[in-house]
């Protein structure tokens, strides 16, 4: 990788020291080991929303490089910050894991322990990835129905973690299925290419993804290329009690292949009152929602391994 440019213009990593059960306040010398590897500033204040994204928005005005260190909530809000700042072209983003899902480090291959994906980072090789824009926010992943209302049942209770969602898993069986009419622009399916495209589906679950993994090495939409310029579209058109049945198939990308798939550049999805989540967060039920693909974003910092280029279209830097 050509390290000058960012040795020139520096490094600022935000942390989220409440991440993964406070990890970072426990494990002293990640800081030390952390500016020796990738020396510049750490800001380690960040934990809520708007402080990430105005300390993303800051700092990347003033360094080249810019690492979140954290969960994937943390990841999306320092991406926020710097679409915010207009900066997403003029700056490298790197990702060193430290929550208790990370889906999105997955995805590019980054290894979970934050050692190692230090080490990565400071060998890293920038590529540029696509993301996608919902209701106004950058996104990583999201969905619509069923997944999204388990999110906002597992936010609302104080356990938390892998635990919080096996708890609020029960709510699946409370769940009916939602009638929505889904518009497609500008994408292809099994079919062929098409330019305008109008599905109506009585879905569980709709994905529409960038990454391939929900938390916890969820493969939800293991069809999904992270730089192809389309938006990656799954229907989970099964009953409640279909889905948990077939749950083991599902987490590991296996079942959907026989669920109807589409890739798209737009994708609105109306019905009535769909619950809707994008990098685990929840928004209030909408009866519209809009996506666009932002094709070649960013320029992300991935380990150069042949793991971290699977998920790749085009294999070079």
């Amino acid at each position: 990788m050509e390290r000058s440019g960012v040795e020139r213009s520096g490094v600022a990593c935000l942390v989220n020291p409440r991440a993964a059960n406070s990890k970072w306040l426990r494990r002293k010398y990640l800081r030390s080991y952390l500016q020796k590897k990738l020396p510049g500033e750490i800001y380690d204040g960040v934990g809520d929303m708007r402080t990430t994204i105005e300390r993303a928005a800051a700092a990347c005005r003033e360094h080249g490089l810019i690492v979140a260190m954290g969960g994937d909530g943390t990841i999306a809000d320092a991406l926020q910050g710097i679409f915010d700042a207009g900066r997403q072209k003029d700056v490298l983003f790197g990702v060193i894991p430290f929550g208790s899902g990370n889906a999105f480090r997955k995805a590019f291959g980054i290894s979970k322990n934050p050692r190692r994906a230090i080490d990565a980072l400071s060998a890293g090789i920038p590529r540029l990835i696509d993301l996608m824009e919902v209701e106004g926010r950058v996104a990583a992943f999201a969905s619509v129905g069923a997944t999204a209302r388990v999110t906002d049942e597992k936010l609302q209770h104080e356990v938390q973690g892998m635990w919080g969602h096996v708890l609020a898993a029960r709510r699946l069986f409370q769940i009916s299925p939602a009638e929505a009419e889904i518009e497609l622009f500008e994408g292809h399916d099994e079919s062929g290419p098409f330019e305008h495209k109008i599905v109506r589906s009585t879905f569980f679950d709709c994905i529409v993804a960038k990454t391939n993994f929900f938390g916890y090495s969820w493969n939800i939409a293991p069809r999904a290329v992270v730089d192809d310029g389309y938006l990656d579209v799954t229907l989970f058109e099964l009953s409640p009690v279909k889905y948990a049945l077939l749950f083991p198939l599902i987490y590991f990308g296996l079942y959907q292949r026989r669920l109807r798939h589409f890739k798209a550049r737009r994708v609105t999805i109306r019905g009535r009152d769909l619950p809707v989540q994008f990098n685990g967060e929840v928004i209030c039920d909408r009866d519209r929602v809009d996506f666009r693909v932002l094709p070649q974003a960013i320029r992300m910092l991935c380990p150069p391994t042949r793991r971290a280029r699977k998920r790749f279209q085009h294999a070079s830097p």
